[in-house]
């Protein structure tokens, strides 16, 4: 009998803890299927794609960098907030061998930050640091949620471009390496203001450099938020909290990413009652 089974890819990929997330609920729900993760490089996903769609047993992939940009002409079909976000997390396999893309990373980075976003603010803002898939977004999700955004990258030109395409307004774009160096700027301090500063880079991630960001760039009481998953502990994070702010580590978007990608991939609902079960069987 064959089983049904789904993947993670990427480039590099062996760090993903996405097969461990999908096989917990797989086994919590008794469901017949699997997860697994494959590394395919850049020139490899037509190939691979190729492959997979004429396999019946394959439900999709969830797809992570470098690769949530370049599989879009590679796709039949793209959902609507993959089409406006122009960056696919989630491939599936329709039953007529299509591909279709989705894009499960907003509504998973946002669902940690839900009991705050309930809320009234004076006002919302948002220092996002990088440009990539990742990026694309998180700054279409927090401009939907009515944040002013500052927008680093190494290209700021990049970085304009991604503010015109997703989040026309008052938005503002800096150097990545402005935030390396301390500032004397005077931060609005009144109760009320909803400040985030979003690592949305590889930088701090098992094997890469580390992320140079300067702890007085964050505004008073603003929450840190880092999407790295491996080290889940990141620096950033480390120093963000010894300054005593409120912090969000990557497992929080993750889990969430992977509970809507789930109920594509296998037409169920995920157990998120065991959700404390799960984190500290990613923690261990």
């Amino acid at each position: 009998m064959s089983t049904p089974f789904a993947e993670v890819i990427g480039d590099p990929i062996a760090q993903s803890k996405s097969p461990l997330i999908h096989r917990f609920w797989l086994e919590a729900l008794s469901l017949p299927g699997d997860y697994r993760h494959a590394h395919v490089k850049a020139d490899d996903l037509p190939a691979y794609l190729a492959a997979r769609c004429a396999n019946e047993d394959w439900r999709g992939c969830n797809v992570t960098m470098p690769h949530k940009q370049a599989v879009i002409p590679l796709l039949d079909r793209l959902d609507r907030s993959a089409r406006r976000i122009g960056a696919v997390n989630t491939i599936v396999r329709e039953e007529d061998g299509s591909l279709s893309g989705h894009n499960t990373d907003a509504a998973g980075f946002l669902e940690p930050l839900r009991p705050l976003l309930r809320r009234q603010h004076l006002f919302r803002m948002a220092r996002i640091l990088g440009s990539g898939g990742a990026a694309r977004a998180i700054v279409s999700a927090l401009a939907d949620e009515g944040f002013t955004l500052v927008l680093a990258a190494r290209d700021t030109g990049k970085a304009e471009a991604l503010l015109a395409e997703l989040a026309p307004g008052e938005h503002h774009v800096a150097r990545l390496d402005h935030f390396a160096t301390s500032t004397d700027f005077a931060f609005d301090d009144r109760a009320g203001c909803l400040d985030l500063i979003v690592n949305a880079t590889a930088l701090g991630m098992t094997g890469q450099s580390p992320l140079a960001f300067d702890l007085s760039h964050a505004p008073p009481g603003s929450i840190v938020y880092d999407i790295v998953t491996a080290p889940l502990e990141t620096d950033f994070l480390k120093v963000a909290r010894a300054g005593g702010l409120r912090t969000v580590d990557g497992l929080e978007m993750l889990v969430g990413q992977a509970a809507e990608a789930f109920r594509l991939f296998f037409g169920a609902e995920p157990p998120r009652e065991r959700d404390a079960e799960l984190r500290a069987k990613l923690v261990a």
